[in-house]
């Protein structure tokens, strides 16, 4: 029976097993989708030790940077970004691909308005650089914010009214809000949020984020990370099964 699983550190939110689960049996294939929690990223040469019926993995937080230097090949798209979220295993060598990009481009162009946006960026992770390069793909400038000074990023700090206005695409790439811990957000001054804003939130468990009520209070067109996920998981079935 082929193997295939997730690796990250905290995955009782994931919905990926089930979903690839559901799949295979769709398919009457046999094979199952298995969660690999590791505590470090040293951990991955076990697994893979381990499980030699593995034919594909997802990838991730907090590994999806951590787990290139592990990889044979990175695929051109994946190195550019600088993140890996999909591991294809082929005669005996793994490739390392990033779908990210794609499942999140193709999910919020539905959603963009008819006139230019800038978007604000919230996070700075192996996700936040898909998005990044998504947007770039799009012409969408961006703002990125993250919780350390940098030279490419301002911090949550500096994001006040004017700049949260002015910025009427926010788009979460941390992993606050997720479950279990569904009462924590990014810090914003969502009172000046408006229905000419789109809340963009990559989690996807719980459906509505706090990230995403509080837009929703204001008016703001909602989009969760539900239906990139299930775009990025197609993608990596097919490079499973190239």
């Amino acid at each position: 029976m082929k193997e295939y699983g997730i690796i990250g550190k905290s995955l009782s939110h994931s919905f990926s097993p089930k979903y690839f689960n559901n799949k295979f049996g769709v398919l009457g294939l046999e094979a199952h989708f298995e969660i690999f929690e590791i505590p470090h990223i040293e951990s991955f040469k076990q697994i893979i030790a381990q499980h030699r019926a593995l034919a594909g993995l997802c990838v991730t937080i907090p590994y999806k940077e951590l787990i290139m230097p592990y990889l044979d090949e990175i695929d051109p798209v994946a190195a550019d970004i600088g993140a890996v979220n999909c591991i294809q295993f082929k005669q005996g060598k793994l490739k390392g691909y990033n779908t990210d990009i794609s499942g999140f481009v193709n999910s919020l162009v539905p959603i963009l308005p008819a006139v230019p946006v800038k978007a604000l960026v919230l996070g700075t992770g192996g996700a936040s650089k898909a998005v990044l390069k998504g947007l770039e793909s799009l012409g969408i400038p961006y703002t990125l914010v993250s919780r350390m000074v940098s030279a490419s990023a301002i911090t949550y700090a500096d994001v006040d009214a004017t700049l949260l206005s002015a910025h009427k695409l926010i788009i979460n790439t941390t992993p606050l809000g997720t479950f279990p811990e569904v009462h924590t957000f990014p810090d914003l001054p969502y009172a000046v949020l408006s229905d000419q804003h789109i809340l963009y939130d990559l989690v996807y468990n719980p459906a509505e984020t706090a990230f995403l009520q509080k837009g929703k209070a204001a008016g703001a067109v909602l989009k969760n990370g539900l239906e990139m996920l299930e775009l990025q998981a197609e993608a990596n079935w097919r490079i499973w099964n190239e």
